[in-house]
């Protein structure tokens, strides 16, 4: 395809670039060259960069927000702060019971044990389910933390409330008890934000913590009336919550019966069970994804919207595909990892990615694709001042200057190999606020608008890849509505940004002390 050609359609098929995503019987359809592995990895997703002629990617699932045959089905992003807090709420209080449940996932609750309280209290039937899943370390952190917040909930509902504290089996024996409260986290977390309310998503690197509620910038995008993600959010929860330590009345914690504990019980033995628990739940979405294709096509991918309106089927054709992306590299789940490897390797000369991180720090295979490919990057990432750890006390306060001493190496690497036209910095600030967006958004040579964006929690650094539990979905869209919403958010983040440069790393702010750099490679695979 000429670098001219951006996205175009035909009957049942998506264009993107090099890659012909294309409806099957048995679902999309990646053909690039190369092989399938075999083994349990290849049976999801390639566990390669490029896959066989033909070969299906089985796990991903596809939703069409604009026309999918539901009127009200669309995806909507929600670019200001304000948005968040807002849709949450109005979403708690106007649920329709539709499927009787209630799904969020969060590290912390601030704001939401009494919201939810009025819920089940005063609006909705007894047949409302609520269930929250959060991280065992950071809300058992402190002595008011999340677990504090929530016991009244679930002293209260005790049928209807179940909150879940995920602990990575890395964390156990002596290591679990000489580790620093504040620093245990570090070892690995559950770090999935999705917010659901029956059909309704809401995906995010967001929190439910006050900051995210009025200063921290993030990244937010809302799916109404998309039944299959929703589904498969709800079971993926679900299926982490199993594997999870149960929140009691009396703020004790117990495993569900049956199932090996994360950090007393045999580390290999429950890995196995979680990626059992795990990949049950996307076999069985790739399941249902293969049917619904097959119903919707009528297993004829080259069925054009003509021959589908004569033989009675008016439904107009999909515009907008969402596939999410799971990464759990201590259950061996690394889907994330494979399409974010796939996008950096096959972006084609001419083509641009904007990539954003609230905190630097790219896994070495991120770093060699960036460097060693032919489109061009414009990285965004967080200046000292509104990183998160800026001005925290003690070790934590010299975070931000080890992410400016691998901003720097990176920034060295990069006009070493004299591509500082090809690949850019730019540092977000805002006065009295912290960044924390996360994401990559996706032009085709001679486009002036993304067709691809990923967002939801994965950094992409090596925690996010090797170490915590992450969630994103990645939005292929052919709407010129929905491209130019996407086009508009990242706008309004980079607008605020400054273009990195060797002056930027002399001022006196970027300054970063000789400990500092000597600790850091020896600490950056933590944070």
């Amino acid at each position: 395809m000429s670098a001219t050609q951006t996205a175009r359609s035909c009957p049942g098929r998506l264009w993107v670039s090099r890659w012909k995503l294309s409806w099957g019987p048995s679902g999309w359809k990646w053909p690039t060259p190369g092989g399938l592995p075999s083994g349990p990895r290849g049976a999801v997703l390639p566990c390669r960069l490029r896959v066989s002629p033909g070969a299906t990617l089985p796990s991903l699932l596809s939703c069409s927000p604009t026309s999918s045959g539901r009127k009200n089905s669309r995806t909507m992003l929600l670019p200001l702060l304000q948005r968040f807090p807002e849709q949450v709420r109005v979403s708690l209080f106007h649920t329709p019971n539709l499927r009787g449940l209630l799904r969020l996932f969060s590290w912390q609750v601030d704001c939401l044990e009494s919201t939810l309280e009025k819920s089940l209290q005063a609006k909705f039937p007894s047949g409302l389910r609520v269930s929250i899943l959060l991280d065992f370390t950071r809300g058992s952190r402190g002595r008011k933390n999340s677990r504090t917040m929530l016991l009244p909930l679930l002293q209260r509902f005790p049928e209807q409330v179940r909150v879940s504290l995920f602990h990575t089996p890395n964390l156990r024996g002596l290591l679990r008890l000489l580790i620093p409260e504040r620093f245990n986290e570090t070892i690995g977390l559950q770090h999935i934000k999705v917010y659901l309310f029956d059909n309704n998503v809401i995906l995010s690197g967001a929190n439910l913590s006050d900051s995210y509620f009025t200063n921290r910038q993030d990244r937010y995008v809302f799916l109404q009336d998309c039944p299959e993600i929703a589904d498969f959010f709800t079971e993926l929860v679900d299926a982490v919550g199993d594997v999870s330590l149960q929140l009691q009345g009396d703020d004790t914690v117990q495993m569900v019966e049956g199932m090996v504990h994360p950090y007393k019980g045999d580390r290999a033995a429950y890995c196995r069970a979680a990626n059992k628990r795990v990949m049950d739940v996307i076999n069985s979405a790739r399941t249902r994804q293969q049917m619904l294709h097959a119903q919707t096509f009528h297993s004829d991918p080259l069925l054009t919207q003509e021959d589908a309106a004569a033989a009675g089927d008016r439904r107009p054709a999909p515009d907008t595909w969402i596939y999410p992306l799971i990464q759990m590299k201590p259950f061996e789940i690394q889907i994330d990892e494979i399409v974010t490897e796939t996008l950096l390797t096959e972006a084609e000369r001419g083509a641009k990615v904007y990539l954003t991180t609230g905190y630097f720090n790219l896994t070495q295979a991120y770093m060699d694709l960036v460097l060693g490919t032919r489109a061009e990057y414009q990285i965004l990432l967080a200046s000292p001042e509104v990183n998160g750890f800026f001005g925290a006390k003690g070790v934590a306060g010299a975070i931000p200057a080890a992410y400016v001493h691998i901003e720097r190496q990176f920034y060295s690497e990069v006009c070493s190999l004299g591509q500082q036209e090809r690949v850019q910095l730019q540092e977000y600030w805002r006065r009295d606020w912290t960044f924390h967006a996360k994401g990559l958004w996706l032009y085709l040579a001679g486009s002036s608008l993304p067709c691809l964006t990923l967002i939801g929690s994965p950094n992409f650094g090596y925690r996010s890849v090797h170490r915590d539990l992450e969630a994103q979905i990645a939005i292929v869209t052919e709407s010129r509505a929905l491209q130019q919403q996407l086009h508009q958010e990242q706008e309004q983040l980079y607008r605020r940004a400054g273009v990195v440069s060797s002056a930027t790393f002399e001022q006196p702010s970027r300054q970063v002390k000789l400990w500092v750099k000597m600790v850091t490679p020896l600490i950056k695979n933590f944070f």
